[in-house]
C-alpha cells in the first residue's frame, strides 16, 4: 500500500472509530480544506452583494444590478462543460490553487477605482467560469484526502452545509460590511479571502499526481461528458442528483408572489425563505451525526421518493404555519443526500473522478437556474399554488423512475461503474 493510500485508509479508520462529524477534523489535511472552503464561500457571497450594489450605484439601473447575479449561470454551465477534463489532466492541488488565484485577481481588479461596469461584469463572468472546475476538483480531491468511504461522505456533507449556511448568513454579513465599508472595500476582502484560500490549499495539502495519463489529456469536453454519462449506473445516479433540485427550487422561486397572495408581511416572507435551507441543514446534521453509513444508504430511496410530497400541500393554498412546516419537512428529506454521495463516489472510476464531480456540480447549478426560470414562466400562465403542486407531482414521478433505474443497476450486470459504456 502506498503512503497516500495508507493515509487515506487511516482517515477512514479514524472516522469510523468515532461518531458524527467531529472525527473528520482529526484528519490533518481536511482542516485547511474546510477553512479554505469557508473563506471561498463567504468571499463569493460578499462579492455578489457588493458587486450588485456597486453596479447599481454606477448605472442606477435595477436591470444591470440583477444582471450581475444572472451572469453567474451561463458562464458556470459553459465553464463546467469545457473545463471538466482539466480536473483529471492536472494535479488537483495545482487546479485548486490556480482557480483561487484567478478569482483573487478578478476580485482585486473589481476593487480598483474607476473599473468600468462592462469590465466588472466580464470579471464576474470569469469567476463564474472557473467555479465549477474548482468545485469538481475539490470534490474529487476530497476522496484523496479522506478516502472514498464514511470519511468522504461526512466531509462532503460538511462542505455542503457551509455553502447552504452561507445563503442564510452570508448576505446578512455582506450587508453589515457595507455599512462600514464601501463596496470596493468589501470586494478587496473577497480578494484577500481567495488568496488566503489558495495559501491554505498550497501549504496545507499534499501534492498528488493527476489521475489521467497523457493519452487521456487529449480528451475533448464532449468526449469527457460522454465518458461520464456513458456508464449506465453513473448516469442514473447523476440524474438522481440533478433532477430533484430542478423541482425543489420552484417553491423558493415563487415564494414572493405566493406570500403576497396570502397577505404575508415581508418579515414572514423572510422566515419562509429560510425554512427550506434550515430543514436541509438540519436533515444533513441528523443523518451525519445520528445514523450509521449503512442506515444512510438504506434511507436514500424512501426519503428521495417522498421528499417532495410535503409540497403537495400547496394544492389547498395553505397559510403561513402549514406552509412553513411543509417547507421544513421538504428540507429535512434531503438527509438522503449523504447516502447518495456514498453511492456516487463508489460508482465513479478513479480516472473519471474529477470530470464527473465537475459535471455534477455544473448540472446542479445550471438546473436550479433552469428550474427558477421555468417556474417564473409557468407562473405567468397558472396560479402559483398550481405550479408548485405540479412541480411536486412531476418531480416525484421523475425520482421514482430514476430510483428504479438505479436499483436495476445495483449489483447486476450493469451494476459496476464501468458497465454499459457506449462505444
Amino acid at each position: 500500500m502506498t503512503t497516500a493510500r495508507r493515509a487515506d485508509a487511516d482517515a477512514d479508520a479514524e472516522v469510523d472509530a468515532g461518531t458524527g462529524y467531529r472525527p473528520v477534523f482529526r484528519v490533518r489535511e481536511f482542516r485547511p480544506v474546510f477553512a479554505a472552503h469557508l473563506l471561498s464561500v463567504l468571499g463569493v457571497v460578499i462579492a455578489e452583494i457588493s458587486l450588485t450594489v456597486l453596479v447599481f450605484r454606477a448605472t442606477g439601473s435595477p436591470l444591470m444590478s440583477a444582471l450581475t447575479f444572472a451572469l453567474g449561470f451561463l458562464p458556470y454551465a459553459l465553464g463546467g462543460t469545457l473545463l471538466a477534463p482539466v480536473a483529471d489532466r492536472l494535479p488537483a492541488r495545482r487546479v485548486l490553487v490556480g482557480c483561487d488565484l484567478v478569482c483573487a485577481a478578478c476580485a482585486a481588479a473589481m476593487a480598483l477605482p474607476g473599473t468600468p461596469v462592462a469590465l466588472l461584469l466580464v470579471l464576474r463572468c470569469a469567476m463564474a467560469f472557473v467555479a465549477p472546475l474548482f468545485q469538481g476538483a475539490r470534490a474529487a480531491s476530497l476522496v484523496d484526502v479522506l478516502g472514498p468511504g464514511e470519511a468522504y461522505v461526512l466531509g462532503r456533507s460538511l462542505l455542503r452545509m457551509v455553502a447552504q449556511s452561507a445563503q442564510l448568513i452570508g448576505f446578512g454579513l455582506g450587508g453589515l460590511l457595507l455599512t462600514v465599508l464601501a463596496p470596493r472595500g468589501a470586494i478587496t476582502l473577497t480578494a484577500a479571502g481567495f488568496l488566503a484560500s489558495a495559501l491554505l490549499l498550497r501549504f496545507g495539502t499534499r501534492a498528488r499526481p493527476a489521475r489521467t495519463g497523457q493519452g487521456a489529456a487529449r480528451t475533448s469536453p464532449i468526449a469527457g461528458l460522454r465518458a461520464v454519462l456513458g456508464h449506465r449506473r453513473l448516469r442514473a445516479l447523476t440524474l438522481l442528483c440533478w433532477l430533484p433540485p430542478l423541482f425543489t427550487v420552484v417553491p423558493e422561486a415563487l415564494l414572493t408572489p405566493y406570500a403576497a397572495g396570502i397577505g404575508a408581511s415581508t418579515a414572514v416572507l423572510g422566515l419562509l425563505m429560510c425554512a427550506l435551507p434550515v430543514g436541509t441543514i438540519a436533515g444533513e446534521l441528523w443523518a451525519g451525526s445520528a445514523l450509521t453509513a449503512r442506515t444512510r444508504s438504506r434511507i436514500v430511496a424512501p426519503l428521495a421518493a417522498v421528499g417532495m410530497l410535503p409540497l403537495l400541500v400547496y394544492a389547498v393554498r395553505p397559510g403561513v404555519l402549514v406552509l412553513l412546516a411543509a417547507l421544513v419537512l421538504a428540507g429535512l428529506a434531503h438527509a438522503y443526500t449523504l447516502g447518495l454521495d456514498g453511492w456516487y463516489v463508489d460508482a465513479v472510476p478513479e480516472e473519471l473522478r474529477g470530470r464527473a464531480m465537475t459535471l455534477l456540480s455544473t448540472g446542479l447549478m445550471t438546473l436550479q437556474g433552469v428550474g427558477m426560470a421555468l417556474a417564473g414562466v409557468a407562473a405567468e400562465f397558472f396560479p402559483v399554488h398550481v405550479v408548485v403542486t405540479g412541480a411536486a407531482v412531476l418531480g416525484t414521478g421523475a425520482v421514482l423512475l430514476l430510483l428504479a433505474e438505479v436499483r436495476a443497476t445495483d449489483g447486476g450486470a450493469d451494476g459496476g461503474a464501468g458497465s454499459g459504456q457506449k462505444g
